[in-house]
């Protein structure tokens, strides 16, 4: 794990480069702020580690190994025999035929299948998306590539700009690519989780969808009246005073399986619409959400995972900027921050979170992976 600051492009990633160096290097992740000249780092990662797989995205802001950052490149390298991986490209993601994410994903565990010898490669294997943040096919994606992998389990996060929101890329085979998605399949030896968590829960009060434009995320109505007006009313303010930091505290929930899943305000439209970023649509139920306290969640769930699988030799985790701006409203960059580094997550905040098949926000989607070998029955 490494970060790497500064204002030369050029001397930057050669820091990163040397940091995460290791032999037998397999797979390599970064994450990057768009303050630096890409057109730099992208030939610099392929030519260093040309038998390896790289993969990585623009990002609104990176967690490092000593906690949140900004303006940096925070990279991820592993090596074989421990760690084998595969990546696979998804272009021209406004035609995405599902039909041709379904044969990338068998053809990805072909390969992959052909580099290790571990015999349960599903039970051993988890996957990463990561996707433009700015394309609105996450859900079409992300469903997709799940009903492929089976019992492999995928997280993901939607690539930033650094909340521009003008231009969201990702990288894979040597380039950065827009209106594109990365799938990063890898297989370890190691113990690992996948997990969701959010700070959030359903409360009994509840909204219907009755007018929405799903191929936008814009929802022009709820319980018969306009959207905004409906919203303010049931958190109690006025429509005038919806910014984002009331959108971060009020989020909705969608209840399903059991389970509940965030979806976040965007902003509010001049003829009183509401956009959202994740799908929406007409006859959807949604219910205000409760805060449980974001920082008391997220050591929570982390010392859970240390329960299970023993310390932590990494998280990689997907962090909606939601979260982040929360934080940093309520001045708790610096705690969050500290439990993260002390569970050595890194990772990027991002424009939306994916977990197996659903698109979600305001959540924290990530690995965990122990130091627990669990090929050796001496330590199961």
């Amino acid at each position: 794990m490494a970060v790497s600051h500064g204002l030369d492009t050029e001397e930057v990633i050669s820091r990163l480069i040397e940091d995460l160096r290791q032999p037998n290097i397999s797979l390599v992740l970064f994450f990057t702020s768009t303050c630096f000249d890409l057109d730099c780092i992208a030939p610099r990662l392929r030519a260093e580690w040309p038998d390896a797989e790289i993969a990585g995205c623009t990002t609104t802001r990176e967690i490092a190994p000593d906690g949140y950052t900004a303006n940096s490149i925070v990279g991820i390298s592993f090596a074989a025999p421990d760690f084998h991986a595969v990546t696979g490209l998804i272009d021209d993601l406004p035609n995405f035929a599902i039909a041709r994410g379904h044969q990338m994903v068998r053809d990805a565990l072909s390969e992959l299948n052909a580099q290790t010898v571990l015999s349960d490669l599903p039970m051993r294997t988890f996957a990463l998306l990561l996707i433009d943040g700015l394309s609105r096919s996450e859900e079409t994606v992300i469903s997709s590539l799940q009903s492929v992998l089976g019992s492999i389990p995928i997280l993901g996060g939607s690539a930033g700009d650094d909340l521009c929101f003008q231009r969201t890329l990702v990288y894979q085979d040597g380039a950065f690519h827009e209106r594109s998605a990365v799938l990063i399949l890898v297989s370890t030896r190691f113990a690992f989780e996948v997990f969701k968590t959010e700070h959030f829960v359903a409360s009994a009060r509840r909204m219907v969808v009755t007018g929405a434009i799903p191929t936008e995320r814009i929802v022009t109505g709820i319980n018969g009246r306009p959207a905004a007006t409906e919203y303010a009313r049931l958190i109690g303010v006025r429509p005038e005073e919806l910014t984002p930091a009331v959108f971060a505290a009020h989020p909705l929930v969608v209840r399903s399986g059991g389970g509940n899943y965030v979806r976040s305000i965007q902003q509010v439209g001049e003829d009183g619409s509401l956009t959202f970023m994740c799908a929406i649509d007409e006859g959807m139920v949604l219910r205000i959400a409760e805060d449980t306290g974001i920082v008391e969640d997220l050591e929570e769930r982390l010392a859970s995972l240390r329960a299970r699988l023993g310390p932590l030799q990494l998280v990689i985790g997907c962090e909606c900027i939601l979260r982040f701006l929360e934080l940093e409203q309520k001045g708790l960059t610096g705690q969050a921050g500290r439990i993260l580094s002390e569970n050595n997550v890194v990772g990027f905040c991002t424009y939306g979170e994916q977990y197996q098949s659903m698109h979600i926000n305001q959540t924290f989607t990530g690995v965990a992976i122990g130091w627990r070998n669990t090929h050796d029955p001496s330590q199961a």
